[in-house]
């Protein structure tokens, strides 16, 4: 009886904690599909309408200011580059700091390990004038000329503040694999790029799917440092610094904020919810092993 109790105050919680998580998409969702005097009216109202949201919805992609489908596919693209680099690099990175027992590895480890708790606001400024500074040279930020030329340094950016928590997961995972398995390949004949991309990698699926959706999450939603990298008025945006545009100093278009921001969080939401297994399997073993 005292273990059932126990059961239902316990899911009572969840309950609540999912309530807690879910009102802001909620309030996002619902306010999508009201006009601005009605939501600044009643903000936790239903809408009366709730087929506007598909014209708030061509409203946003009609837009010349924001241009969302060019947003899109710039968000898609810094997205999927830096996710796949943080990926081989820090996978492999891991992989060697695993297997080479000396102290250099753990030094370099434990650097990366720090790194993880330096916050990124003591860190913009320098970044962003490091920036400037070889922008002449390699036209990293800020580069009107070609569109290409925009993505080489927000996505340099995302890799080296991406890399440690990514080295840490794949370095707890990497350290439950036996070593067995790669002294086979290597007797086999396999070299070293040959036995971790044959061998290794194919084990790392879990931590992979999980290194692949947090950066993934991150790199998608996030605001500041694409607006220090690329600036507001640079050909390429992302769509966190395409909802400032609808923001004026007198005029506030929450109808389209609030819709750009829900055509936005689909993505990165229908993914979590069909990839999340392998989330909550690779944190786990990615914490535990080793």
């Amino acid at each position: 009886m005292k273990n059932q109790l126990k059961m239902y105050a316990l899911e009572i919680v969840a309950i609540l904690v999912l309530i807690i998580y879910m009102l802001p998409f909620v309030i996002v969702l619902i306010n999508s599909a009201k006009p601005v005097l009605d939501i600044i009216v009643d903000p936790l109202a239903l809408p009366e309408d709730p087929a506007r949201i598909f014209t708030n919805i061509e409203a946003v992609m009609a837009s010349q200011v924001v241009r969302y489908t060019s947003s899109f596919i710039s968000s898609s693209i810094i997205t999927i580059i830096s996710v796949f680099a943080l990926v081989i690099i820090s996978s492999m990175a891991a992989w060697v700091l695993v297997r080479t027992k000396s102290t250099l590895s753990t030094v370099i480890f434990m650097i990366f390990v720090a790194a993880m708790v330096i916050p990124f606001q003591v860190v913009m400024f320098p970044l962003v004038s490091w920036f400037h500074r070889i922008e002449v040279f390699t036209g990293l930020i800020n580069t009107p000329f070609r569109l290409l030329q925009n993505y080489p340094g927000i996505i340099l950016a995302y890799m080296g503040f991406g890399t440690p928590l990514s080295i840490f997961l794949y370095h707890g995972f990497i350290k439950g694999i036996p070593l067995e398995l790669e002294e086979a390949a290597k007797i086999d004949g396999c070299s070293s790029a040959k036995t971790f991309f044959s061998i290794v990698f194919p084990v790392l699926k879990p931590i992979t799917v999980t290194v692949m959706i947090l950066n993934g999450i991150w790199i998608w939603n996030d605001f500041l440092l694409p607006l220090m990298v690329l600036g507001t008025g640079n050909a390429v945006q992302t769509i966190p610094l395409a909802v400032q545009h609808f923001v004026g100093s007198f005029v506030r278009r929450w109808d389209l904020i609030l819709t750009t921001t829900l055509m936005g969080m689909l993505p990165v939401v229908i993914i979590f919810i069909f990839l999340q297994k392998y989330i909550i399997k690779g944190m786990v073993d990615g914490a535990v092993k080793g």
